[in-house]
């Protein structure tokens, strides 16, 4: 059996990252041992203890491979391991930089994307990344593509009148849902409100989630009438994924493999960073909405094999050419 040591940040609220913490339920279920080392301080002093700390579990714990998730997360385990294969998953900021409320790259993410970019290209075994435009950074022979899959035993659909009672939310408003927090400025909320200004409807509201359980979101994508992502950069957004899963309607800018995921999906669209076609986007959005009711994206996340079974398959290959 595979022995696996995931290295990932915890110094959320939450501990780990439910990303990764799904995908390592999903490779657990495919007989991989695997086990956690969380970053648990922030900031340069708690990464430099992380690497003291990690270099002494590893001193008496044995594992085949570690699978760093995000590009400082690689730092500290390239720095602490002893033999082991070093698998490094980027998650998109991490190469391609982060944004200011403005829409500009800020220098501080500039620097570190280049150190990612030197340290998979030169030191790391192997790395997954997450798009087509994180692989242009890195190239065929160093990375693998493969987005992050789907659980679809919790990410599934559902009437949307109850998903509201659950919530306590109206049912005579049309729900346009923002799942991430409007203080992180790359995700770039001020479009969405403009645009929503713009279509200034009374009984429609901006509902704006972050920090929830996996089991609230489901309800939220049930009874969104539209998912919006206005980001200036993403990566390969789950939120787009969870959200098709739930048949959802979409409007999101052409980032990261959003195009690609969506597909020809009907009920989802793509626009551009100015906010009257925003608006319009989420006006075709809220038609479709009240009209078709939900799109087939879940076939669509299914005909991609972006469930979580698949993609475990997929890094479990990794592990094994890694190990050979």
């Amino acid at each position: 059996m595979l022995k696996v040591l995931f290295v990932s940040s915890g110094t959320s609220a939450r501990g780990i990252s439910p990303i990764v913490k799904k995908q390592s339920e999903s490779l657990s279920l495919q007989n991989i041992d695997l086990q956690y080392f969380l970053i648990s301080q922030p900031g340069f002093k708690g990464y430099i203890k992380s690497i003291i700390n990690l270099r002494k579990h590893l001193q008496t714990n044995k594992y085949d491979i570690i699978h760093a998730h995000y590009g400082l997360s690689g730092l500290v385990a390239w720095l602490a391991k002893r033999k082991e294969k070093l698998l490094v998953s980027f998650m998109g900021d991490d190469l391609i930089g982060s944004h200011t409320p403005d829409g500009k790259f800020t220098f501080f993410s500039k620097i570190l994307a280049k150190l990612n970019i030197l340290f998979a290209n030169v030191v790391y075994d192997h790395a997954i990344v997450k798009s087509n435009q994180m692989l242009m950074k890195l190239g065929h022979d160093k990375a693998s593509l493969i987005p992050n899959g789907v659980d679809f035993s919790l990410f599934k659909p559902m009437g949307k009148s109850a998903a509201k009672n659950l919530l306590q939310l109206n049912q005579n408003e049309k729900i346009i849902l923002f799942a991430s927090s409007p203080s992180r400025s790359e995700k770039n909320y001020t479009l969405c409100k403009q645009a929503v200004e713009f279509i200034n409807l009374p009984d429609i509201r901006l509902l704006t989630v972050s920090e929830v359980s996996q089991e609230e979101l489901v309800l939220n994508y049930n009874a969104a009438d539209v998912l919006v992502l206005s980001s200036f950069h993403e990566g390969s957004p789950n939120v787009i994924k969870e959200a098709m899963a739930c048949n959802c309607p979409i409007v999101s800018t052409d980032v990261g493999d959003v195009k690609w995921v969506i597909g020809n999906t009907e009920g989802c669209f793509l626009s551009s960073f100015d906010a009257k076609d925003f608006a319009d986007k989420i006006n075709n959005a809220l038609d479709f909405s009240a009209h078709r009711g939900r799109t087939n994206g879940r076939a669509r996340i299914l005909e991609l094999s972006l469930d979580s079974a698949s993609v475990a398959k997929k890094i479990i290959d990794i592990y094994k050419k890694l190990l050979n």
